[in-house]
């Protein structure tokens, strides 16, 4: 899996210099580096997250995070798995109590290295890190019931896109990473990329 995940990578059209840039750090951690799935790399890890829209793509789906007290998308550790389809879906799933959760596509959508500042989780210390993260388009009915995952959020909601953006108070997120996906899910529908 780790050389289909290559491939995918090398493949992957990147939108934005962001992109094109973490995409070929994100292969090198992979041809370089063990236990690239798993925590037991504290330096830097793969993980999968999910941009949730709804049928018309209209609103995206939000968690509440505990940790960093803000609105954010849904994702988490490949804790091993390999196929970060799987994992995406797994974490979409956990985190929102959504049953019909699809892949638009099984094609990545975004790629992004992202910067975890140490923090306490079940009253341990982690190390700041990395996340090599790989992003997955996925559409869920936003009539499902939602669930919160206590440990990890306290509320899940459906936001209007641009409000999906302004509800978290990351910057960083805002201006580099939830902007992007949702100028990409408007480029996607117009098939072009920049």
């Amino acid at each position: 899996m780790r050389e289909d995940l290559i491939r995918e990578l090398e493949q992957f059209r990147p939108y934005n210099e962001q992109e094109a840039r973490d995409c070929k750090l994100i292969i090198k951690h992979l041809q370089e580096n063990d236990h690239i799935f798993s925590r037991e790399n504290e330096t830097a890890h793969m993980t999968a997250s999910a941009w949730i829209v709804n049928s018309d793509r209209t609103k995206a789906l939000m968690a509440y995070h505990n940790i960093y007290n803000s609105w954010s998308w849904l994702g988490g550790h490949a804790d091993g798995e390999e196929d970060l389809l799987s994992v995406a879906l797994r974490e979409a799933r956990e985190e929102s109590g959504l049953c019909e959760v699809v892949p638009v596509s099984e094609d990545i959508f975004s790629v992004e290295i992202l910067t975890v500042d140490g923090h306490e989780k079940r009253g341990q210390y982690v190390s700041s890190h990395l996340h090599l993260n790989v992003t997955y388009l996925l559409t869920a009915d936003e009539d499902e019931v939602l669930q919160i995952k206590e440990d990890e959020n306290s509320a899940v909601k459906w936001f209007p896109l641009e409000e999906a953006v302004a509800s978290s108070t990351e910057e960083w997120f805002k201006q580099r990473i939830y902007t992007k996906l949702n100028a990409k899910l408007r480029a996607m529908e117009s098939d072009r990329f920049i």
